[in-house]
C-alpha cells in the first residue's frame, strides 16, 4: 500500500502569486498520485482573488475560502489581515479529515507569519517563492545585513555587491521593499520567515539562473527550484477571439506585444509617450492599455479596462486612424497565448516574473519596463547576466504610496522597441537555447525534475 500525504497550501492573494501556486498544486499531484492538497484561499480584499479558484476542485485538490478580515492599518494591511486570519487557519487544518496525514505547510513567501500554525500542528513549512533564484538570495543577503550591520540601503549611484548576482548590481535596481523606509518591517518579515522555513520552492530552473543557483544550492537551506511553473493551456475565451484573428493576419515575427501585467499602467501623459514611440518606430503592435485605479485607492486594487470609447481621448489626436494598418490597442489580454503566437517578434514588459517565464519558454525577447517590487533586479538580470533581453529602462519605478512615477520619453521607449525588433542573432540565439532548456527541465533527466523528486522525498518522509 502506497502511502499518501496531505499539504496545506496558504497562496497570497494577488492574481500572480495565485495562479502559480494552483499551477505548482496541479504539478504536484500529477508527479504524486498518492498527494492530497488543501489550499486555504484567503478572500480579502475580495477583489484580488480571481474568480477562476471557485471552479477548482478535483478528487484530491480542495479549495477552502477562509472567511474574510478586514484591518485599517496600510501599509502593514496585509500583515495585519494573515494575523487575524489564523484562527481561521487553525480552525481550517483541525476540521480536515485524518486521512491522508498533514505532511507540511506549503506557504507563500508572503505568508510566512503561518509557520507559527504550521508549528502548533508539528508539521514542517515549506516556502513557495514566486520570484527567481536571483532575487531569493538578494532578499536573504539583505536581510543578513539588516539584521547585522544595521544596513541602510537608498537609491545612489552606488553599486552593490550581492553574492546571487554574478555582476554588481547598481542600487537603483534594488527593490522597493528595502529602499522605503515605511516597508522596512514587511521586508525584515520576508527575510525572516523565509530563514526559518524548513525549504524554499522556487518558480526558476537552474539553466536560467545558473549563477544563483550554484550560490544557494551549495548553501544552508534546502533550495528546490522546479519551474518554470506556467500555465500553457489555450485560455478558450470567446472575447479574446478578435485578438488572436487580428494576430494570424499579421506576417510572422513582425508583431510587438506591449503588456504590463495584472496591476501595471499608466497616466495619461505616459500614455501618449508610448503611442508616439509605437508610431514612430513603425513597427507593428497589440498593446494590452488598461485603466489606473481611481487615484488614492488601496495598493491592491487593479487597473481595469477602458471602454474602446475612451481610447481616442486618452491616445494622441488621430494615432489610432493613423496606426489602424499596422498597430491594435487593446484591454486586458490572454499573454501566453499572445506570446505562444508566430506573429510576435518581442515583448515590452514590467518584468514580473511569470510574465518573464511565459517569454522565455515561448522564445520571445523582452525589452524591459520595471515598475515595482522584484522588477528592477529581474530586468537587470535579463539585460545583463542571462543576455536575453533589451532595455528601456532598468529602473523605473512607481511609487507605492501614491502610483507616482518618472515620465519616460517617447524617444527612450521607440530605441527600446526598435532593439527588441532588430535583435542581434547572438542574443536572439541565446533566447532560443534558454526557451528549448525550459521546455525539457521538467522533463525525466531535468534539474527542475530532479528537484522536484527531492521536494517529494522529503515531504513523503514526514509520514
Amino acid at each position: 500500500m502506497n502511502k499518501a500525504a496531505r499539504l496545506v497550501f496558504i497562496p497570497f492573494p494577488v492574481t500572480g502569486h495565485l495562479i502559480s501556486t494552483i499551477e505548482f498544486a496541479n504539478l504536484l499531484m500529477e508527479r504524486h498520485h498518492h498527494i492530497w492538497i488543501t489550499v486555504l484561499v484567503i478572500k480579502q480584499p475580495p477583489h484580488t482573488t480571481p474568480a477562476y479558484t471557485d471552479s477548482l476542485h478535483s478528487h484530491r485538490l480542495q479549495l477552502i475560502n477562509l472567511p474574510q478580515v478586514s484591518s485599517n492599518s496600510p501599509p502593514n494591511l496585509m500583515q495585519e489581515i494573515l494575523q487575524l486570519q489564523k484562527s481561521n487557519v487553525k480552525e481550517a487544518v483541525a476540521n480536515l479529515p485524518p486521512a491522508p496525514p498533514l505532511a507540511a505547510f506549503v506557504l507563500d513567501m508572503f505568508c510566512t507569519t503561518m509557520i507559527d500554525v504550521a508549528d502548533e500542528f508539528h508539521v514542517p513549512s515549506l516556502v513557495f517563492f514566486t520570484s527567481g533564484l536571483a532575487f531569493l538570495g538578494l532578499t536573504l543577503h539583505l536581510h543578513t545585513l539588516k539584521e547585522e550591520e544595521n544596513a541602510e540601503f537608498t537609491i545612489s549611484d552606488a553599486e552593490f555587491i550581492t553574492p546571487s548576482f554574478a555582476k554588481p548590481l547598481p542600487k537603483p535596481n534594488l527593490p522597493s521593499l528595502v529602499l522605503n523606509k515605511e516597508w522596512e518591517p514587511i521586508s525584515l518579515a520576508l527575510g525572516r520567515g523565509l530563514k526559518k522555513a524548513h525549504g524554499i520552492i522556487v518558480n526558476s530552473f537552474e539553466e536560467l539562473e545558473s549563477h544563483a543557483a550554484h550560490y544557494l544550492l551549495n548553501g544552508p537551506q534546502p533550495i528546490y527550484p522546479v519551474g518554470p511553473i506556467l500555465n500553457t493551456k489555450p485560455n478558450v475565451n470567446p472575447r479574446n477571439g478578435h485578438i488572436l484573428d487580428w494576430l494570424d493576419q499579421q506576417p510572422p515575427s513582425s508583431v510587438v506585444f506591449l503588456c504590463f501585467g495584472s496591476m501595471g499602467s499608466f497616466g495619461e501623459d505616459q500614455v501618449r509617450e508610448i503611442a508616439r514611440a509605437l508610431e514612430n518606430s513603425g513597427a507593428r503592435f497589440l498593446w494590452s492599455l488598461r485603466k489606473p485605479p481611481p487615484k488614492g485607492s488601496s495598493l491592491s486594487v487593479p487597473p481595469s479596462d477602458y471602454a474602446s470609447s475612451d481610447f481616442p481621448s486618452i491616445l494622441p489626436a488621430g494615432f489610432l486612424d493613423r496606426t489602424a494598418g499596422i498597430g491594435k490597442v487593446i484591454g486586458w489580454a490572454p499573454q501566453a497565448q499572445v506570446l505562444a503566437h508566430p506573429a510576435i517578434v518581442g515583448f515590452v514588459s514590467h518584468c514580473g516574473w511569470n510574465s518573464i517565464l511565459e517569454s522565455v519558454y515561448f522564445g520571445v525577447p523582452i525589452a524591459t519596463w520595471p515598475l515595482y517590487a522584484d522588477q528592477q533586479s529581474n530586468a537587470f538580470l535579463l539585460v545583463h547576466e542571462v543576455e536575453i533581453a533589451c532595455e528601456i529602462s532598468l529602473d523605473y519605478r512607481v511609487e507605492f504610496k501614491d502610483g507616482s512615477a518618472p515620465l519616460l520619453s517617447a524617444q527612450n521607449i521607440e530605441k527600446g522597441i526598435r532593439n527588441v525588433v532588430e535583435m542581434d542573432d547572438e542574443r536572439r540565439k541565446r533566447v532560443m537555447e534558454i526557451s528549448e532548456k525550459s521546455r525539457k527541465t521538467l522533463l525525466e533527466g531535468g534539474s527542475s525534475h530532479s528537484s522536484l523528486g527531492r521536494l517529494i522525498d522529503y515531504i513523503m518522509d514526514q509520514v
